[in-house]
């Protein structure tokens, strides 16, 4: 009975010993694995870091060094965790396999982000865009400037501070207006005269107006011509050029110097009407 009882015990003591150093040797490669992880983050910014300094030195763009630093992250991590994998007794071969057989599910679960990612390279490729530039997308009428040209998506900031995220996807294979892509800009605008008004002098004052603003492109065409004729107006359209940088301000500054300088020669900007004759 002792004698069973001793070898009992004696199995018990060995079972827990190799669960024990078991745990003991999970535990470890654990930790080891959470500190070569640690180690592959650190290593992974460097490299980024290292590929920025030289695509900046290399006068890349903006745009272009964004793509490369997401795309080099997304790879080195995908490399790191398939190594922290076979490390930690995964077989690499049944790694591969196990992609292999699920690639078809994955492409298929994925087929907007690779569709996402095709774009971003035909936007780095073709250069529709840089980040800078002000572009108008049709398909969802969003606009703003460039501030980010990612892997998957683009970011643009609207003149109200908003952040707008489109998917490259759709930036490349929809039609899209950059704005900013030339140095210089048309401004058009219509101001409505009545019919009695003096059309000649109307035509001297607007003129005068584009003159005497500095920021109007002297070099390019000022025209003052009449666009239309209206139901309670004759409409006059009013053309110039600025620079990119100029063209808001500008446009908003000659819109109220026009009111004002027709107020000041005493020409009527006409409310719209309609003549009714009574006939008994």
């Amino acid at each position: 009975m002792i004698q069973g009882e001793t070898g009992g015990k004696t199995a018990l003591a060995n079972l827990i010993d190799s669960v024990s150093s078991g745990a003991l040797h999970l535990g470890f490669r654990v930790l080891l694995a959470i500190l070569l992880f640690g180690i592959g983050v650190q290593l992974i910014k460097l490299i980024r870091k290292i590929i920025g300094r030289s695509m900046k030195r290399a006068h890349a763009e903006i745009g272009a060094v964004q793509f490369v630093d997401s795309f080099v992250k997304a790879a080195l991590y995908v490399v790191l965790i398939l190594l922290l994998a076979s490390y930690c007794g995964v077989d690499a071969a049944s790694i591969v396999a196990l992609l292999g057989s699920a690639g078809v599910a994955i492409g298929l679960a994925v087929q907007g982000s690779l569709s996402n990612l095709a774009g971003g390279v035909l936007i780095l490729v073709l250069k529709p865009f840089r980040v800078g530039d002000y572009i108008m997308e049709s398909s969802t009428g969003k606009e703003g400037t460039v501030t980010e040209i990612q892997i998957f998506y683009t970011r643009l900031l609207t003149f109200d501070n908003q952040t707008v995220i489109l998917p490259n996807g759709s930036l490349a294979n929809n039609s899209l207006v950059n704005v900013t892509a030339q140095s210089c800009r048309r401004m058009d605008i219509t101001v409505s005269i009545s019919y009695g008004a003096d059309l000649k002098k109307a035509k001297e004052v607007l003129t005068a107006v584009l003159e005497k603003d500095e920021a109007v492109m002297q070099d390019k065409e000022r025209l003052v011509f009449v666009s239309s004729l209206g139901s309670s107006s004759v409409d006059l359209g009013v053309r110039c050029w600025f620079s990119q940088a100029d063209f808001w301000p500008g446009k908003w500054r000659v819109t109220e110097n026009c009111k004002l300088a027709l107020d000041e020669a005493g020409i009527e900007i006409p409310f719209p009407q309609m003549d009714v004759h009574l006939r008994s």
